[in-house]
């Protein structure tokens, strides 16, 4: 059996029951970086009381998942095998995904078990009132590829959700205030850690707000979306108008009217 096995993304009390359960029973580990796993499993063995008995700590991460699992013997998966990322969510902006579709194509049984996300935390803390949003995870760094993405970001009509890193975050303030300055702008850095910061105001007003704190620390932000735009309506009249056959005429009209097809044609003929 497989598990992908969410880890917190800064308390690490957040780490689930459940969790903490199924790591005294995976013999073996696929960790995004075993050291990172390795200081986390100490700290909870300290915290909890708890002994694992990982015999095997694997590194798998997004450079390297492809060859570890094409290196694999069939035998492997016959024991606990888990998974665990650096932070949060497995698959979310993290390794994971490839593992999942090993196990699909290979009928390995498998579950990735609910936790921490700093995508969802980020958008339930916005208060965006949204049935839908849009999670883009990390932009392109630099060049016509970031540009695109940015361009592609502020003209979404649902709240777009956004991860940035430290070094890089005052560089999205100053594009997202000269871009979109009017714009409502939620940001936390640290989420659930001692030094979390949140950020509530016009995009306008981000690069002021850096410069009065220490911006280091994986940052989430939420973007107001787009205001939609309503476009003209079309009319009877316009549709008339079109050089198209009447049979084509009707089924507009039909929509557009509630009428039959069959009276829209019949109109249309009469004139």
């Amino acid at each position: 059996m497989v598990y992908l096995i969410p880890t917190p993304i800064g308390n690490i009390d957040d780490i689930s029951v459940r969790s903490l359960k199924l790591l005294t029973e995976i013999q073996i580990l696929l960790c995004e970086d075993t050291r990172v796993t390795k200081k986390l499993l100490n700290l909870l063995h300290l915290r909890n009381n708890i002994n694992f008995k990982i015999q095997q700590f694997i590194s798998f991460h997004s450079h390297n998942d492809k060859k570890i699992l094409n290196s694999l013997e069939d035998n492997f998966f016959e024991q606990n095998i888990g998974f665990m990322s650096d932070a949060g969510m497995p698959c979310v902006s993290d390794p994971g995904a490839n593992l999942v579709r090993y196990c699909q194509e290979k009928n390995i049984p498998y579950e990735v078990l609910p936790g921490a996300n700093a995508a969802l935390l980020a958008y339930a803390s916005s208060g965006f009132d949204s049935k839908e949003f849009v999670f883009y995870g990390f932009l392109p760094h630099k060049g016509k590829e970031r540009a695109s993405a940015l361009d592609e970001v502020i003209s979404l009509t649902n709240p777009v959700v956004i991860y940035e890193a430290p070094h890089r975050i005052e560089k999205l303030a100053s594009e997202l205030a000269r871009m979109c300055p009017k714009r409502e702008l939620f940001a936390i850095k640290e989420a659930t850690k001692k030094f979390e910061k949140k950020f509530f105001s016009k995009s306008l007003n981000f690069p002021a707000f850096l410069k009065s704190i220490n911006t280091k620390g994986e940052w989430a932000l939420v973007l107001e979306p787009k205001e939609k735009e309503e476009g003209e309506k079309i009319s009877e009249n316009d549709i008339k108008n079109l050089d198209i056959h009447p049979k084509q005429k009707a089924k507009l009209l039909s929509k557009l009217s509630g009428k039959s097809i069959k009276e829209c044609y019949a109109a249309l003929r009469e004139k």
